[in-house]
């Protein structure tokens, strides 16, 4: 595909602002209550995708390697912190401290704040995990520890880029693998594997898994101090409301995960070796205004062929360098969360994915074992 140079000035950033739209949506549908709580995940699910739909597809690259001011395009991951902060524990003092909602529209209220942190929080974390100054990963590990998923950070730099596509990677689905029997594995799993992780690079420097340099110990903390100001606001119902919020977020993370990766595997060469990670490795998908809403994470082949890419840079593919989702992430994970229909609809295509990428492959058992160990 052409490439052409990014503009860089503020209303060319703007689109990727979308997010902001979810301040008066939540404030307004927390006011009124009801049925008007029920705004936020139409707006993220259907107004998106009818978006999508008028939109179509963007299938211009910018130049990756043309000098870019990107200000106006990382501000507002930058600004998402105090933003999320204000949102998130402001709406626990409004439900906490007032008697406007009842106990129902309370808990659905603060789900609904879950689907902000969760389609919004956590996307602009993972952006800021990738990058280089501290500072903005210390914003990145802020807005994960919200929900109580601060190991995400090293799970997703430690082991799933670097065994994505592999059963060593919990978060690869695996073909024929439903999503609520991928749930409780990766749950478990990212946990597992990223404190292993941690503890292999403390081992490689002689220092023992309890080291202060373990993050860890700035997990917990962090996540500490949330749940610390959860229950200054609301005492132990404020805790368990931040928990929904907490959960919903993370369901939404990962079912994310799951569309992202599902059945796509890397070669196995032997002697424990698999081959690069490729775009064939991710699935891709290029809706317009998904990928504004979601800072071009549906650009996904590229972030994980060059995941140092700050997202305006991110490349798409055409159907012959990577396959293709044929909707934005919003009906995608619908579909997700219905595992008979995924399957139906989703094994077909990892099957032409096979033959087209490796037809010499004939026997797939043990890529598809869920459990299957390490290559010694």
């Amino acid at each position: 595909m052409a490439q052409q140079p990014l503009r860089t000035n503020f209303m060319a950033a703007l689109p990727f602002w979308m997010s902001l739209a979810f301040i008066p949506i939540i404030a307004f549908a927390g006011w009124k209550g009801g049925w008007w709580l029920a705004l936020t995940p139409v707006f993220v699910w259907y107004i998106t995708t009818l978006l999508d739909f008028a939109a179509g597809r963007n299938t211009e690259n910018p130049d990756p390697d043309a000098p870019a001011d990107l200000f106006w395009y990382r501000l507002i991951t930058i600004m998402w912190l105090p933003i999320q902060t204000c949102l998130v524990f402001g709406s626990l003092a409004y439900v906490s401290w007032t008697d406007r909602l009842d106990t129902s529209e309370t808990i659905i209220f603060m789900m609904t704040l879950g689907i902000a942190s969760g389609s919004i929080g956590i996307v602009y974390a993972h952006e800021l995990m990738h990058q280089q100054p501290k500072w903005e990963r210390f914003l990145g590990d802020g807005l994960m520890t919200m929900v109580l998923y601060g190991h995400f950070r090293s799970e997703h730099l430690l082991v799933h880029h670097r065994h994505v596509g592999t059963p060593r990677d919990p978060v690869t689905a695996r073909y024929n693998e439903g999503f609520h029997r991928f749930f409780p594995r990766v749950l478990i799993g990212c946990l597992k594997s990223s404190f292993r992780a941690e503890r292999e690079m403390l081992e490689r420097k002689n220092l023992p898994w309890w080291h202060q340099s373990n993050p860890f110990w700035k997990y917990a903390i962090w996540q500490f101090g949330w749940l610390t100001l959860a229950f200054v606001i609301g005492g132990w119902v404020g805790v368990g409301l931040f928990l929904v919020q907490a959960a919903v977020a993370v369901w939404q993370l990962e079912i994310v995960n799951y569309v992202e990766h599902y059945g796509l595997t890397r070669r196995y060469l032997g002697e424990g070796k698999y081959e690069h990670v490729l775009p064939r490795h991710s699935w891709n998908a290029s809706h317009r205004v998904t990928n504004y809403f979601l800072l071009n994470l549906q650009r996904h082949s590229d972030h994980h062929y060059k995941p140092g890419r700050r997202f305006p840079l991110l490349q798409t593919y055409d159907e012959d360098e990577a396959p293709q989702l044929p909707f934005g992430y919003p009906i995608m994970t619908m579909l997700a969360a219905a595992p008979p229909l995924w399957k139906r609809y989703m094994n077909p295509k990892v099957r032409d994915w096979r033959r087209k990428y490796y037809p010499d492959i004939e026997d797939w058992h043990p890529y598809n074992k869920a459990l299957n160990p390490p290559p010694k």
